[in-house]
C-alpha cells in the first residue's frame, strides 16, 4: 500500500481465520503454518496483513507462492482498481472511500487480495474498516461452503457500498449549493469555492468507481472460475451496486457544470440589475448637473440676474428629475 510516514513507523500486523467444512475452526494461526492446512480436504483460510512491507508480504509469499508483480502492486499507493490473472492465483485491488465532513474530501483506502482456489489474502492500511467484513461474513455463516468466493464478496461488498455512499453524499452537498445558489446574504466566492472542491471530489470518486465495473463483471467470467453459480446472484447484486454509483457519479458531473453554469448565470444577472440602477441614478444626478451648467454660462439668459432665473431652474430640475424617477421605478430599473 506503499509507506507513508505514519505507516512506515507501525508494524506490520497479520490476522488469520481457518474455516473447515463451511465452519469456523481457528483464528490467530501463525502465517507460517498456513501451508500445513491448505492441503487438506475442504479447508479455506483468511490471511490479513495490516500497514503491510516487503518482509510481511515475503512471508505469506512464501507459504502461497504469489507472484511478485503482484507483491509490488499490493505495496504502490494510487493502485488503479484492477484484476490481473496469474499463473497461481487472481490479484485485484480496489479502494474504499469515505467522505470527511468537515473538509468535503475523499478519503482513499487501498485494498488488495490475493485469490487462490483455498485461501484468500487481503492487505490494506489501518483505515480500511476490516471489522465490517468481518461482521458480514459471521452474518452469513451458511455461504462458507462456497469458498473464497464469499470471503472475496464480503470485501468488494464493503468497498462498493462505501463508493455507493460518497456518491449519496456528494449529491446531498450539490442539493445544499443548489440552495445557496440563491441566497443574497452569502458571497459568490464561497458557493464559487464550495462547487470547485465538490467538483475535485466528483472526479477523484470517478476514478476510483468506474474501473470497478470491469473488476467485477470480470470475476464473474465462468473461464476465471472463482465465483460458483450460488454466489453469482451475489456477485450480480454487487456489480448492480457499481452500476448504479457509476451512473450516479456521471449525472453529478452533469450537475456540478449546471450548478457552475448557473451561478455565472446568476451573478450575471445581478450585475445587470446593478448596473441598471447605477444607470438609473446616474440619469437623473445627470439632470441637476445639465440644468446647472447651462445657467451657468457666461451669456445673458432669460432670467438672468433675477429670483425667477432661479426658480425657473430650480422646477426643471425638480420636474425633469422627478419624470425620470416614475419611469425608471416603473421599469424597475431603480
Amino acid at each position: 500500500m506503499g509507506e507513508s510516514p505514519s505507516a512506515a513507523s507501525r508494524r506490520p500486523e497479520f490476522r488469520t481465520r481457518l474455516y473447515r467444512h463451511g465452519k469456523l475452526e481457528l483464528e490467530a494461526l501463525p502465517v507460517a503454518e498456513v501451508s500445513e492446512h491448505l492441503g487438506a480436504p475442504d479447508v479455506l483460510v483468511w490471511i490479513d496483513v495490516i500497514e503491510p512491507d516487503d518482509h510481511a508480504l515475503d512471508v505469506v509469499a512464501e507459504e502461497l507462492d504469489l507472484h511478485r508483480l503482484a507483491l509490488e502492486d499490493a505495496l504502490t499507493t494510487h493502485e488503479r482498481p484492477k484484476l490481473d490473472r496469474y499463473s497461481e492465483h487472481l490479484f485485484v485491488s480496489a479502494t474504499y472511500v469515505r467522505l470527511v465532513d468537515v473538509s468535503g474530501e475523499l478519503q482513499l483506502t487501498e485494498v488488495a487480495a490475493f485469490i487462490t482456489p483455498t485461501a484468500l489474502v487481503t492487505v490494506h492500511e489501518a483505515d480500511f474498516p476490516i471489522e465490517e467484513v468481518v461482521r458480514r461474513w459471521d452474518a452469513s455463516p451458511d455461504l462458507v461452503h462456497y469458498g473464497v468466493a464469499f470471503l472475496l464478496h464480503g470485501v468488494l461488498d464493503v468497498v462498493v457500498d462505501s463508493h455507493f455512499d460518497a456518491v449519496r453524499s456528494l449529491d446531498d452537498e450539490l442539493d445544499q449549493l443548489e440552495d445557496l445558489l440563491f441566497d443574497d446574504t452569502l458571497r459568490g466566492s464561497l458557493v464559487q469555492r464550495r462547487t470547485f472542491e465538490v467538483r475535485k471530489s466528483v472526479v477523484l470518486l470517478r476514478r476510483v468507481v468506474m474501473p470497478m465495473r470491469e473488476v467485477v463483471n470480470a470475476l464473474m467470467r465462468r473461464d476465471l472460475s472463482v465465483v460458483p453459480p450460488e454466489m453469482v446472484p451475489y456477485y450480480q447484486d454487487v456489480y448492480d451496486h457499481v452500476l448504479r454509483a457509476t451512473e450516479w457519479t456521471e449525472s453529478l458531473r452533469d450537475l456540478i457544470a449546471t450548478v457552475l453554469d448557473t451561478h455565472l448565470t446568476i451573478q450575471g444577472n445581478r450585475l445587470n440589475t446593478v448596473m441598471k440602477k447605477v444607470t438609473g441614478w446616474a440619469a437623473i444626478i445627470a439632470v441637476p448637473t445639465a440644468v446647472t451648467g447651462f445657467y451657468g454660462q457666461n451669456v445673458p439668459y432669460p432670467g438672468f440676474g433675477h429670483n425667477s432665473g432661479f426658480w425657473a431652474s430650480t422646477l426643471a430640475i425638480v420636474v425633469l428629475s422627478g419624470l425620470l424617477y416614475m419611469i425608471f421605478r416603473r421599469r424597475d430599473w431603480i
